[in-house]
C-alpha cells in the first residue's frame, strides 16, 4: 500500500520535498456540477442572474484561484502555472465546470485544477444564492492527469 507523502515519521503534517525531482510538463483536468432548479436555470439562459453573468464571473475567479492553491492547501507547492483554462456552461440540472492547468516543474496540476474547478463552483453558488438556496455542488472530480515519476491518469466514464 502507498504511504501518505504529507505525514512524516512521527506523524507530524509535513510539505513533501521535491528538490530531487525533474523537471516536467505536467497537466491536469477537473470537473464540477453545480446542481439547481430549473427554474433558475432557465433564468440564467435569459440572463437575468442578479449579480450579472456567473458563468463568466466563474470562469476567471477559477483562474484566480488556481494560481492561489498554494495559499490555500497548506502543504501544496507554488507554482509558476503555464496555462490555466476553466469552462462553465450551463445544462439542465445546473452549471457544469472544467478547468485544464499545465504546468512546468517538479510538481503539481492536479490541485490547481481541482481548486480552480472548487472556487469556481463557490462563485456560482454566491452569484445564484439569491434565486436558489438548494443548489448542490458535487461531482468536483479529477479527471486526467500527466506528467512527473507516477505517470498518466485517466478517470474512466461510468
Amino acid at each position: 500500500m502507498a504511504k501518505l507523502t504529507h505525514i512524516g515519521k512521527g506523524g507530524e503534517a509535513r510539505m513533501v520535498d521535491v528538490s530531487g525531482k525533474e523537471v516536467t510538463r505536467r497537466t491536469a483536468r477537473a470537473s464540477g456540477l453545480v446542481s439547481m432548479r430549473p427554474e433558475t436555470v432557465a433564468l440564467l439562459r435569459e440572463g437575468c442572474g442578479p449579480k450579472g453573468d456567473p458563468l463568466e464571473s466563474a470562469r476567471v475567479a477559477g483562474i484566480l484561484a488556481a494560481k492561489r492553491t498554494a495559499e490555500l492547501v497548506p502543504l501544496c507547492h507554488p507554482l509558476a502555472l503555464d496555462h490555466v483554462d476553466v469552462e462553465a456552461e450551463l445544462c439542465d440540472s445546473g452549471v457544469a465546470l472544467a478547468s485544464s492547468v499545465a504546468v512546468s516543474g517538479k510538481t503539481g496540476a492536479e490541485m490547481e485544477a481541482l481548486v480552480a474547478v472548487s472556487v469556481a463552483a463557490l462563485t456560482v453558488y454566491d452569484m445564484c444564492k439569491a434565486l436558489d438556496r438548494e443548489m448542490v455542488i458535487g461531482s468536483i472530480r479529477l479527471e486526467e492527469k500527466a506528467g512527473g515519476k507516477s505517470g498518466a491518469y485517466k478517470r474512466e466514464r461510468s
